[in-house]
């Protein structure tokens, strides 16, 4: 892509991100959001593959679809009762359209195929960029009305992806997949407890966001895309495979690690909210996510392949870890002990 271009559409992506997460009127909200789609679609599309013009595409419809929703469901509102404010939202029908085009916009089931397919054919970079990035502001409007929102139905949603994106991830070969699968499983957890905590939704994004970012970052840095690459990439990178592997194990929520403090302390929030039958499912629901994270590390760690190959393998290479990597993936793993400064911060 130009440098002037990919200038142009990561200032737009900022922009549009700072605009709708710092508006109150609904307008302002939804400009933001539009801003954000236009500026995205470049980079999805930039590698003219039939895979990346089809991921583009299916972005664009749903992501236009969901705007027009919003706008709707913001005008029925001031319709009824005269406000624009983001937090005044009262019109039930108003809270369902929002509802359901922000569950569009998130990939949250049972609106979630298109995310999967769009991580497909985008780049590693640019699947970061929609996994963390892009769902920033809609979380924000989330936040921003929850008060408003029906618990049941959320509750409903959330439980719906947890169980999809544990449920369809399980065979997947493609890491871009598995990933989206992972994301729509932790937006599941994220629903759940954002009508009686919303600062732990938000701490649950920002720890889940550090946490794709470190995996990203580390097979961008390897050029790894399926699991048969990712199974011989050992050889040339051992540290980074290594470092993958305690991250996606952080990421599948089990304890030493950074992953496991979002997932403790929602499940503590809903039993003291007297959800524990709910809380127990998502969190039997979550093994499923962690057979197919095991799957990875096992691939990137444990396993050799079976078939030696005609060229010689180093196990130190010329190319240096960026220190971005090796900073994100030490947060990924040791944040854990500091959870009671991050509790008071937040």
């Amino acid at each position: 892509m130009n440098p002037h271009a990919k200038l142009i559409t990561l200032t737009s992506l900022i922009l549009g991100t700072t605009i709708t997460i710092s508006s109150n009127h609904w307008a302002m909200a939804w400009a933001g959001l539009e801003i954000n789609t236009l500026a995205i679609i470049p980079m999805i599309s930039k590698s003219h593959h039939p895979r990346a013009i089809e991921a583009t595409v299916k972005y664009f419809l749903t992501q236009a679809a969901a705007s027009a929703m919003i706008l709707f469901a913001s005008t029925t509102n001031a319709w009824t009762t005269g406000q624009w404010d983001i937090t005044q939202l009262t019109n039930p029908t108003s809270c369902l359209l929002l509802t359901t085009a922000i569950a569009m916009k998130l990939g949250l089931a049972p609106f979630h195929l298109w995310f999967p397919e769009t991580l497909q054919g985008s780049s590693l970079t640019t699947a970061l960029l929609l996994s963390t990035l892009m769902k920033f502001p809609p979380i924000s409007i989330l936040l921003l009305t929850s008060n408003s929102l029906n618990p049941s139905l959320m509750t409903l949603m959330a439980i719906m992806s947890t169980a999809l994106g544990g449920w369809t991830g399980l065979n997947q070969t493609q890491i871009r997949k598995i990933l989206a699968f992972s994301s729509i499983s932790h937006l599941g957890w994220m629903t759940i407890i954002i009508i009686y905590a919303p600062k732990l939704t938000l701490l649950t994004f920002l720890l889940y966001t550090l946490l794709t970012s470190s995996i990203f970052l580390s097979l961008n840095s390897s050029n790894t895309t399926k699991l048969t690459t990712l199974l011989t990439s050992w050889t040339k990178t051992p540290m980074l495979n290594t470092a993958l592997m305690l991250t996606l194990l952080s990421l599948a929520g089990l304890p030493p690690f950074t992953g496991f403090l979002p997932k403790w302390l929602i499940i503590q929030e809903l039993t003291k909210q007297e959800m524990t039958p709910t809380a127990l499912t998502i969190a039997l629901l979550s093994l499923l996510s962690l057979f197919f994270y095991l799957r990875l590390t096992y691939f990137s760690s444990i396993t050799l392949p079976p078939n030696p190959t005609n060229q010689m393998k180093h196990w130190y290479t010329n190319k240096e870890t960026n220190s971005t990597i090796a900073l994100t993936v030490s947060l990924s793993i040791f944040l854990l002990p500091l959870s009671p400064l991050i509790l008071t911060l937040t």
